[in-house]
């Protein structure tokens, strides 16, 4: 008794570094982190902004640095979201109810712009937009640069979704495939499409991010689902007969009003066979959206012009997709292959177990296994191994150099090359491993033109 009243009372430790020993938080991987920290809470979202970890959480926003991962700034907020690229990121953060926003630095948390009137904010790598309604029906999108102090256009729209809007409202576009154990996030703010589909009290309203035009205002018919993807309208039915519902994708040119192209028979999962009304966004990402053909297979659709992309064989499952690559899991569930899409072929196979998720970013596939619990980052066209982890964390968040995993209030930064051994043998059967010669270099900002670079200037 008196050992533990003195040691409670402080006037005697007779277990030093006991306290510390509790306190200390278990590695959440092998090998070990560059950092790990424990947050006040589990974070809502993470994002690697330059050379910052932006970690939301419900009521408030925190920055830490990527080299130590000691915290920089803290305050309140109920949303955050990151605009901008590596080289010039900036966090948009606001009060739910309440009108207007601010731009902070994410390396001070300094005030480099604040609007007062926006009730809505959309980020991207390139661009930022933002709408504000004097009424209902009357209401201002603005796009401006990251760090851009003057907007770089303004239109007018009738209106925005109605209700709580804050960052990132939905818009008309793709759902991305989701995967367990890796955040719908970690790849960061994605380059703003070309046009964006605005839905506005039944219609839709085609916005060019170029310019601010809008180019068409639109009325979905009956048995009509609209989407915007690849710099294409596009115009989706899907009609019930004989007790099969029959789907036909029909592309228009919005600055023209002319159709482009059209497949029929392609489920893109947007109907969920309740009198097929057509309830969801087609699954897709960037330019590209994904189907079931007739036979059953997954098929990859340029939303540019209607060209096959790929076309799984029977049994395999699509697990991500971008405008350049698919990971895709065989048929006979043991390997994850990648997939080059504009030359149609596998480029490596690794790998996998029946279970396992994946994503694509700009600097890394991620790919989460079970049993045991792994995760494990390659670089997307070759395959080579970046870093392997064993642990049952969550992939929060993918940079040039490394990635964030989190599990519960533990975060921590992982580098390129911890614990990699090197690029890892081809599957017996399958696609020959990939060159382990070949160094990896982040690449620059690439993806965002289109299959064939149709949608940038002198592109083709």
């Amino acid at each position: 008794m008196v050992v533990v009243v003195l040691a409670a009372t402080g006037v005697w430790n007779p277990f030093p570094g006991m306290w510390d020993w509790i306190d200390r938080s278990e590695p959440i991987s092998e090998p070990d982190v560059v950092w790990q920290q424990r947050i006040g809470g589990t974070p809502k979202s993470v994002t690697i902004a330059g050379d910052t970890v932006v970690v939301e959480q419900r009521t408030r926003v925190e920055a830490r640095s990527l080299a130590t991962g000691s915290q920089l700034w803290e305050r309140k907020a109920d949303w955050a979201a990151v605009a901008g690229g590596d080289r010039d990121p900036v966090i948009a953060v606001g009060k739910l109810l309440v009108k207007g926003y601010e731009l902070l630095d994410p390396t001070t948390g300094v005030v480099r712009r604040r609007d007062d009137e926006a009730v809505a904010v959309w980020t991207y790598r390139n661009l930022l937009l933002d709408a504000r309604c004097g009424q209902a029906t009357d209401c201002t999108l603005s796009a401006w640069e990251p760090r851009g102090t003057k907007p770089l256009w303004t239109a007018f729209l009738p209106g925005v979704h109605t209700g709580l809007l804050a960052d990132n409202p939905e818009l008309l576009g793709t759902r991305r495939l989701d995967a367990p154990r890796i955040d719908d996030g970690v790849a960061g703010p994605e380059a703003v499409p070309p046009l964006l589909g605005f839905p506005v009290d039944g219609r839709v309203h085609v916005v060019d991010t170029a310019t601010g035009r809008v180019l068409q205002n639109v009325q979905p018919g009956r048995d009509e689902r609209l989407a915007v993807i690849g710099g294409r309208l596009l115009r989706i039915s899907a009609t019930s007969r004989d007790g099969s519902c029959y789907f036909v994708i029909t592309a228009v040119d919005p600055a023209t009003g002319r159709e482009v192209w059209r497949r029929a028979g392609v489920n893109l999962r947007t109907a969920d066979y309740a009198g097929c009304v057509q309830r969801e966004d087609p699954q897709g990402a960037r330019n590209v959206l994904i189907g079931i053909a007739p036979d059953g297979r997954e098929a990859v659709i340029d939303g540019y012009d209607g060209r096959l992309l790929q076309v799984g064989a029977d049994g395999q499952k699509l697990l991500a997709v971008d405008d350049r690559y698919a990971l895709v899991r065989s048929a006979d569930k043991s390997a994850v292959l990648g997939r080059e899409l504009s030359v149609d072929r596998d480029r490596w196979t690794r790998p996998a177990g029946g279970k396992s998720g994946a994503a694509l970013t700009p600097y890394a596939a991620v790919i989460a296994d079970e049993k045991p619990s792994r995760l494990t980052a390659v670089e997307p066209r070759s395959g080579r191994e970046l870093v392997t982890l064993r642990t049952s964390a969550n992939a929060l968040a993918v940079g040039p150099n490394g990635m964030i995993i989190g599990e519960g209030r533990e975060i921590g930064y992982v580098r390129w090359g911890a614990g990699s051994s090197g690029a890892p043998a081809p599957v017996e059967g399958g696609a020959p491993g990939p060159n382990p010669g070949v160094s990896y270099a982040p690449p620059s900002d690439q993806g965002s033109c289109g299959p064939k670079r149709e949608l940038c200037a002198g592109g083709g």
